[in-house]
This record gives C-alpha cells, sequence and structure tokens, in this order.
C-alpha cells in the first residue's frame, strides 16, 4: 500500500474512533478547522466575514458548515460544495432508561435509523454523546461525554434455547435489544443521572456542573477501526457511513486549491430523515448561505453557479449475494468512488452533474463506476435530492463502495478513500463552469 494512502487511512481510523457519535465527530470537525485556521462564527452574533476568509458554523453540537471566501463576488464563482452526514444508525439510550430483571441492570434503548440489529449482539460496547447540565450559575450548559471502555452487553439468546436461530430469529427492539451493564438489585442500583454526573467531572474536573438535567446518548462498539485483510486492502469500521465521506471532504476542503470559493456541511439526521434544524431537510444551509451572500439577486446568481457533490456510502456488490444487484452496476471495493443515479430522484444526479465530475476524475486519474439499484428494489435516499430541492442548487451523489452498510462494523476499500480524496480535492479546487 503507497505511504501517503496508508497515512490518509490511518488519519481516518484515528477520526472515526474519535467519533462515536454526532457530537464527537463535529467536535473533531471544528478542532481540526480551527487548527487549520479557520475562524468560528456563532449564528447568534453578527458576522464580518473577509475577503478570503475561512469560517466555520456548527448547530446543534452535531452538524457543521465550513466555507472559505474568495476575492472576488460569490455572485461571479459561485461555490463548490461537498455534502455529508455525521449521524450512523445506532441504539440511543431512553431519557429514563434504568431497568431490573431478575437482578441485572439494564438500559432501555431505541433504534435510531434503519440499524442492522442482529450484529450489535454479543459486542463490547460503551456509552458516549451529549449531557445538559445546570451549572452553578443556574443556567443551561452541554457537554460531551464518552465512557470509553466497555460498560455494556448484549447477550444472544443461546442456539439450545432456539434450535431454529440460524433459520429465523427475529428481535424484537423493545425486549430484546437492552444491553446489561452490572448485576444488581433495587437497593444497590446506581442512579443513572448521578452516574453521568460523575463522569463527567471525572473526564473535566474544572467543569461547573450542578446537576445532569437531560443527555443524549447512544451506544458503540468498542473493537477499534482497522485495516484487514492479507494486504491490509480494506477498512473495517463502525460508523464508515458516513464518517469516511466527512474526514474525507474535510481533508480535501483543506488540501484543495485555493482561489475557488468551497464548502463543507456535515449534517445530522440523515439516518432518520433529516427533517430537523440541523438536517439536510431543514434551514441551516440556506440560512448560513444567505448571510454569506445576503442580497436576493446576488444569492441567486451565486447558487446558479454553485455544484454540490453529496457524498454518502454506496453498496459494493458483495459476492456471495451477487444476485441483489443490477449486473451492469454492481461496484467493487478499490474501484474508485461510485455515481448513484435514480430515475425517480432518490439520487439527485442528472447527467450535467455527472458529466462534470466524470471530467474532472478523467483529469486526475480516478476510476469511476455506477450504481443503479435492481428495478425490483425500493432504493435508498441522501442529503443531495433533500439539499437540491431546497436551495435549487446542481447535485451529484457519490460514495465509496461499502459492504454491510448499516451494521455495526462496515467494510469499505483502503484505495477507495485515497480515490475519493483525489476526486473531491479536485472538485473543490476547480474553478470549471
Amino acid at each position: 500500500m503507497p505511504e501517503t494512502q496508508t497515512s490518509l487511512n490511518q488519519q481516518l481510523l484515528h477520526f472515526i474512533a474519535d467519533s462515536p457519535s454526532p457530537f464527537h465527530a463535529t467536535e473533531e470537525l471544528r478542532r481540526r478547522l480551527q487548527t487549520a485556521g479557520f475562524v468560528r462564527l456563532e449564528e447568534s452574533e453578527r458576522w464580518n466575514l473577509e475577503p478570503g476568509g475561512r469560517y466555520l458554523v456548527i448547530r446543534n453540537d452535531s452538524s457543521i458548515i465550513a466555507f472559505t471566501l474568495g476575492d472576488n463576488e460569490l455572485a461571479e464563482t459561485g461555490l463548490r460544495m461537498v455534502g455529508a452526514h455525521t449521524d450512523s444508525p445506532c441504539l440511543h439510550i431512553k431519557p429514563q432508561p434504568r431497568t431490573l430483571q431478575q437482578g441485572y441492570y439494564q438500559l432501555g434503548v431505541e433504534v435510531y435509523g434503519g440499524a442492522l440489529l442482529n450484529p450489535w449482539f454479543d459486542r463490547d460496547l460503551s456509552i458516549a454523546g451529549r449531557i445538559t447540565y445546570r451549572n452553578s450559575k443556574q443556567q443551561l450548559d452541554n457537554c460531551l461525554i464518552n465512557f470509553e471502555a466497555p460498560v455494556a452487553v448484549i447477550p444472544s439468546l443461546a442456539i439450545h434455547l432456539d434450535r431454529e436461530a440460524n433459520k429465523s430469529r427475529n428481535i424484537n427492539a423493545q425486549q430484546h435489544l437492552p444491553p446489561v451493564l452490572m448485576q444488581s438489585d433495587e437497593d444497590s442500583a446506581v442512579d443513572f443521572n448521578k452516574l453521568l454526573f460523575e463522569l463527567a467531572r471525572q473526564q473535566d474536573p474544572d467543569l461547573d456542573i450542578e446537576a445532569v438535567l437531560d443527555f443524549e446518548l447512544s451506544l458503540f462498539d468498542c473493537q477499534p477501526p482497522a485495516l484487514i485483510g492479507l494486504n491490509q486492502e480494506f477498512i473495517a469500521s463502525a460508523r464508515l457511513d458516513n464518517l469516511l465521506s466527512c474526514f474525507i471532504g474535510l481533508k480535501a476542503l483543506l488540501d484543495s486549491a485555493d482561489g475557488q470559493p468551497k464548502l463543507l456541511i456535515c449534517n445530522d439526521h440523515e439516518e432518520v430523515g433529516s427533517a430537523s434544524a440541523c438536517g439536510a431537510d431543514g434551514p441551516f444551509l440556506k440560512s448560513v448561505l444567505q448571510r454569506i451572500c445576503p442580497e436576493p439577486e446576488s444569492m441567486a446568481r451565486c447558487i446558479n453557479h454553485s455544484w454540490l457533490i453529496s457524498a454518502d456510502n454506496a453498496h459494493g456488490i458483495h459476492p456471495n449475494y451477487a444476485d441483489k444487484h443490477d449486473a451492469n452496476h454492481g461496484p467493487l471495493l478499490n474501484q474508485g468512488p461510485v455515481i448513484k443515479t435514480n430515475a425517480n430522484q432518490r439520487y439527485a444526479t442528472n447527467s450535467e452533474t455527472a458529466g462534470l465530475f466524470r471530467l474532472l476524475c478523467e483529469q486526475s486519474e480516478v476510476p469511476l463506476q455506477s450504481f443503479v439499484v435492481r428495478s425490483d428494489m425500493a432504493c435508498g435516499s441522501t442529503i443531495g435530492p433533500l439539499t437540491a430541492s431546497n436551495i435549487g442548487v446542481r447535485t451529484l451523489d457519490i460514495g465509496v463502495p461499502t459492504f454491510a452498510m448499516h451494521s455495526i462494523r462496515e467494510l469499505a476499500g483502503a484505495r477507495d478513500s485515497e480515490y475519493l480524496y483525489r476526486a473531491l480535492k479536485v472538485f473543490l479546487g476547480s474553478t470549471q463552469k
């Protein structure tokens, strides 16, 4: 494996390991952007944008927009934009989660998004997310929390008690998914909010916290991301969909040529429809664009000159289930990013946006593949169509081929991360109209 590819993938693995929740992913993106000189803007304050400036905006601690401005009017240049999402299917912890069953302390959970549930059993699980608390000034504040260590497990039912398990095992999300945290009775059971309070103080002794008021927490797999295979040609990790695109989009933004104004947006809530204040079907991107380009006619001209790539993982053709793909549209791992097309607009790709990307990839020697879902199967979607319909920008849907999408551990090609990086880097740096 080339040294540059190995370095890029090691950085990717560290990013994913440090991002067990959308809140942590957004914090990691923020940290890297500010290290690179991006200035954080607050939506509640007046913005004083300067030509050539580099800025970032965060909403809900879980969605982020970073953009650079050129020296010319955006109405003349437009923006090159890349979109991805920070969330992944998982198990969210309920607001009043504690249960005691047969002497075991468990937590009630709710399935977030279209999770593949079977792989969640018998894994070393931890907990991460955001807590909202009251400080000593009787004010509301937030902080991130990460248990890091394996503190929970969802044990499978032994095959001796379910002889048909390998033929058909139905999972009842209410009954079968609560994880086990410890053995306990009513007298010794810990208060979950108090546990969060103690952990928050432990992780930040200077934190001014008096009481935990609420939380948004989820379970995650403690097994670290890894390069696997005899030639280490695969990336195995949780949340490849879609933290891989978030990180590669960030790297491309930071490394692409100056001159062309560009923007990276990583939204939360894609896996549940994007209909939120910080989701792709909400007002976040449009609000930022209106502040960058406040005059309506200039805004319309800017959008007309702009392009957006929605980067979200694609389904690679599985060697054991090849019949699940259209024979002419089965992307292979390590053969380059995939242009995703759907006649019913589940993807936003059209011939013009695909044509531009094909041209740029030809010029940078990046291989490309195509994906169209079988005509007798339902097609998923991305932030692409939502963003295109909300702001009217020309949009393309792409992604790297992936196995086991929405599993607790997904698989992608180690070469594809570099191919995607090269493709997005040339897209963000190109001034071609």
